[in-house]
């Protein structure tokens, strides 16, 4: 059998760091989502976090191989071509297939995450028909707290202030709509476990609709700048078993009575 020569062993070791990206690349996305990891990412705490897991895996695979790549580039042009004496390499003005290289594989990139993006936001913004039956909550913003009025509970309404912030009440299992409006200015409603946010606005009701997994009590705040005390517009969300629910719309309409 002949031996490898110095030029293809060059050449070998020149694309051994892009074949070892490569086959981590493929051998990740060969896995599963529970078998990848969350890299923070909270799992199935909402059926939206089960719709974005895989997204987010995906962009850190992408980021990894993508950085991976970049890194490698740049330590092979580092020796490959560091100063060995006085005189001046080749001075290239153009490549064309290089160029065409760096402007193809940023576009695909950008094109793919975008395709999956547009895909998991439509099926989280999704609205489902007025037949379906679920739990309808209206979460109005005011300059600096919240106020929930719960459909169930004849919209009797639970109003929060700096001082005391209000809890959101949420069935475990079950499908809720939410109603986002504002009284004044733009607020941001975010419950970061839910991996989920969007805005309250003035005159204009915003809607998105989930189903709670996980029983327990997720902090949740305003991340849009709305004034003077926006720091202190906080909220708790508790999932909490039907039962539960039942008994605190029970509450809610025998205060209002």
């Amino acid at each position: 059998m002949p031996l490898l020569t110095r030029a293809t062993k060059r050449k070998t070791f020149r694309f051994a760091p892009l074949s070892a990206l490569l086959t981590i690349g493929f051998m990740l996305t060969g896995c599963s989502s529970a078998e990848l990891p969350a890299l923070g990412f909270p799992r199935n705490v909402t059926d939206i976090n089960d719709r974005s897991l895989n997204l987010w895996q995906g962009a850190w695979i992408a980021a990894f191989i993508v950085g991976g790549f970049t890194v490698g580039l740049i330590l092979w042009a580092a020796f490959k071509f560091r100063r060995i004496d006085d005189d001046l390499p080749p001075q290239v003005s153009y490549h064309v297939p290089l160029e065409l290289v760096y402007t193809v594989i940023p576009f695909l990139i950008v094109a793919v995450l975008f395709f999956f993006t547009a895909r998991d936001q439509s099926a989280i913004i999704k609205i489902s028909p007025s037949t379906v039956a679920m739990h309808e909550i209206k979460v109005n913003g005011i300059q600096w707290s919240w106020q929930f009025a719960y459909k169930d509970a004849a919209d009797a309404t639970v109003t929060g202030t700096p001082k005391l912030p209000p809890t959101l009440y949420i069935p475990q299992g079950e499908r809720v709509r939410l109603t986002l409006t504002a009284s004044d200015v733009v607020h941001g409603f975010w419950v970061p476990a839910f991996m989920m946010q969007m805005q309250n606005l003035p005159g204009v009701q915003n809607q998105f609709e989930f189903t709670a997994n996980k029983l327990g009590s997720y902090p949740g705040r305003c991340n849009i700048l709305c004034g003077r005390n926006h720091s202190q517009m906080l909220f708790t969300v508790k999932v909490v078993t039907p039962v539960e629910y039942q008994n605190y719309l029970d509450t809610l309409k025998g205060s209002a009575a």
